[in-house]
């Protein structure tokens, strides 16, 4: 299949540029200023040129913190793009990653699909926006909401972890916000087994629509450093001393939900689609990060 790719640098989007052609898809990825989804002409004749049969959405403003002073921009790239993509589609299948933090983190269990949205910051209300946006254009449309987004590339908390962990005695992680690592190469394998069906469904399959998935198990970012340094003391380097804290001990400008954990039950049900082993994808990842004998 011919699939376009909308972002280059993004830790998903440099995984789908690695998988795509081991499954056989040609495929184009398209980044600002050629494929700029606050011109919508330049969107719609890029789709129209192209002639994908699917399209996969890994750019976004993920700035979360800088989201409270700049709403507008995460709004217009977030969310008001997206209505933009969803009708130059056409009907083309798209399938487009969002968050957590649509939801505000107080239930005491996994959130599914059909729980209420109330985003508590202004990056989850921009990428809501952006859900709402999409499926209302193009009803052929698949939002993959996940969580806490890893790999080797790019910037995210493994990355984060092991530059403090060379650089200080003593890091100190919350341990009262719960969810699930999710990494980037399992994101984009499961958008690539998405591809066919959504390809050849109707508008009105049950494929279409909002699925969450999130790596495997639940946890909490203290207890994931805690991985993240044995894994790494593994490849040679040393573990700083790990110290819990509560939130309100790390302020920061843009409020986190306290429980971002995602019931993954309907992906599996209707793609098959297991939530994924974050544990072995953090060991592939520090493979990358920290080769053995480097």
């Amino acid at each position: 299949m011919r699939i376009l790719v909308v972002g280059k640098q993004g830790q998903v989007a440099t995984e789908l540029a690695a998988q795509l052609p081991r499954a056989g898809h040609e495929f184009i990825t398209l980044a600002r200023p050629e494929f700029d989804l606050e011109r919508p002409q330049s969107v719609g004749r890029v789709v129209a040129d192209y002639k994908p049969d699917a399209i996969i959405n890994a750019a976004a403003y993920t700035a979360v913190d800088r989201a409270e002073d700049e709403p507008v921009v995460a709004n217009a790239i977030n969310g008001i793009a997206l209505g933009v993509l969803g009708q130059a589609a056409a009907g083309i299948p798209v399938i487009h990653y969002s968050t957590d933090y649509v939801f505000d983190g107080t239930k005491d269990s996994p959130y599914s699909e059909t729980d209420p949205t109330n985003p508590i910051g202004a990056y989850g209300a921009s990428k809501l926006l952006g859900e709402q946006k999409l499926l209302e254009a193009n009803p052929r449309s698949v939002v993959l909401r996940t969580s806490w987004v890893c790999s080797p590339h790019g910037n995210n908390f493994v990355k984060t972890m092991l530059r403090l962990g060379r650089d200080r005695p003593e890091v100190s992680v919350v341990r009262d916000q719960q969810g699930a690592p999710t990494f980037a190469d399992d994101l984009a394998r499961a958008a690539i087994t998405l591809l066919p069906r959504l390809v050849a469904a109707p508008e009105a399959d049950p494929g279409f629509g909002i699925f969450h998935y999130s790596g495997e198990p639940d946890t909490n970012w203290h207890d994931f450093a805690f991985m993240i340094f044995a894994g790494a003391a593994q490849r040679g380097q040393r573990p700083p001393a790990l110290r819990a804290i509560n939130s309100d001990q790390y302020p920061t400008k843009a409020k986190r939900p306290a429980n971002s954990r995602l019931d993954c039950s309907k992906i599996e049900r209707i793609h098959g689609l297991a939530r994924p082993d974050w544990e072995a994808a953090l060991a592939r990842t520090l493979e990358q990060l920290l080769p053995a004998g480097a």
